[in-house]
């Protein structure tokens, strides 16, 4: 898999802003504005790492408010936009990854599927961006008076994060140094690079103004959280492995069912599907479907998760407890947090594997089987 590195750019003094704080460290509810923006990238599962390009004034700031966040080191950017890019791309060149992610700290909101389209697009172009089509008429003006009417026909309205293809874009900034371009597409047009657009987001706003950040300080209710629980068990059979958390382990026996029995999953997809409302498994996939014999469980969570996501849910975090005697799970507990993290598409921070023993009380202490309780959150924009 290509390595992708998102660059945040957050070295602006934002003086239109107003106020003596620059507006990327000021908080929306209880985080920063720069914090939350650095968070959407280190929790993609397809980023691999986050570096802020900063102003040499804000160490403190900075400091400050990516504490406990596993950040590459800042780096400090320039006179202008475009040449604390080329900072920042500069110093990403001993090490240089496949595709960068340039971004706006100004812009916290960005969410995981965005991300995915811009990185998707790169496979067939050297530059990708997000937009929204001009929806709004269009007017030239002079001396407070209408002068035209501009032809909105094909007009775009650019956001970030801007993808491309590392070595592409640094050379294309390497050749426009002496320009002062408002964003990296600018610059990729101006070297001559095949620039694609994707959908953007509504909701990926950028913040400008203080009334930006009132919707969150007064608690409006465009955001909400949800949390769902999931059980499942499975009881053994004769094998010589089990499945769980999407990880085969060695075993005497194995899980009976009628997929592939993974027990973790199945309760993690009962609790996605419960946190947006959407039934249970058995209700998208019956056990009386032959399509599913024998299938592996990933598809069932994968379904789940693309049902939240239609709803305009983002996962936040699971907990997974898994409940036998044996086998032993400490030893695949990393394993089994890095495919969960894969298969729901957030960081594996956010996934938590647990197991205990019933003290050899019930089915599962007498070795009879496997159970699994999840739950998850689900953050919905509304």
């Amino acid at each position: 898999m290509t390595s992708v590195v998102a660059l945040i750019v957050a070295a602006g003094r934002g003086h239109r802003f107003g106020g003596e704080m620059p507006k990327q460290y000021l908080k929306i509810g209880r985080d920063s504005v720069i914090r939350e923006a650095a968070s959407r990238f280190l929790d993609h599962a397809r980023v691999n790492g986050v570096r802020v390009v900063i102003h040499p004034d804000d160490v403190d700031l900075y400091t400050d408010a990516i504490s406990g966040l596993d950040l590459m080191d800042p780096v400090y950017g320039g006179a202008e936009r475009q040449d604390s890019v080329r900072k920042g791309l500069e110093s990403l060149a001993d090490d240089p990854p496949g595709h960068v992610l340039i971004h706006d700290a100004a812009r916290p909101y960005v969410g995981g599927e965005l991300i995915d389209r811009v990185l998707d697009s790169l496979e067939s172009a050297a530059g990708a961006i997000p937009a929204i089509p001009v929806s709004d008429t269009l007017k030239k003006a002079a001396d407070g008076l209408v002068t035209a009417t501009v032809d909105r026909t094909g007009l775009w309205r650019a956001q970030t994060p801007q993808g491309f293809r590392y070595a592409e874009l640094m050379e294309a900034h390497t050749k426009t140094a002496h320009l002062n371009l408002t964003d990296d597409a600018a610059v990729a047009e101006a070297a001559g690079l095949t620039v694609a657009i994707v959908d953007g987001d509504a909701g990926n706003i950028k913040i400008t103004s203080p009334e930006d950040l009132k919707p969150i300080d007064n608690g409006a209710a465009s955001i909400e959280f949800r949390v769902g629980q999931g059980y499942d068990v499975h009881k053994f059979g004769p094998g010589n492995s089990v499945v769980l958390c999407g990880v085969e382990i060695p075993y005497e026996r194995t899980l009976e069912g009628h997929s592939d029995a993974d027990v973790a999953l199945h309760s993690i997809t009962d609790a996605v599907l419960g946190a947006c409302g959407a039934g249970d498994i058995g209700d998208h996939f019956p056990p009386t479907d032959s399509l599913w014999r024998g299938v592996a469980s990933e598809v069932f969570l994968s379904h789940a998760v693309e049902l939240a996501r239609r709803s305009g849910g983002e996962l936040m975090n699971v907990d997974v407890t898994i409940v036998c005697e044996a086998p032993k799970i400490g030893p695949h507990r990393n394993a089994m947090q890095v495919r969960v993290a894969e298969i729901l598409g957030i960081g594996v921070g956010r996934v938590n594997v647990k197991a205990t023993t019933t003290e050899r009380l019930g089915f599962t202490g007498r070795g009879e089987g496997i159970a699994a309780y999840s739950i998850v959150s689900l953050r919905v924009s509304s």
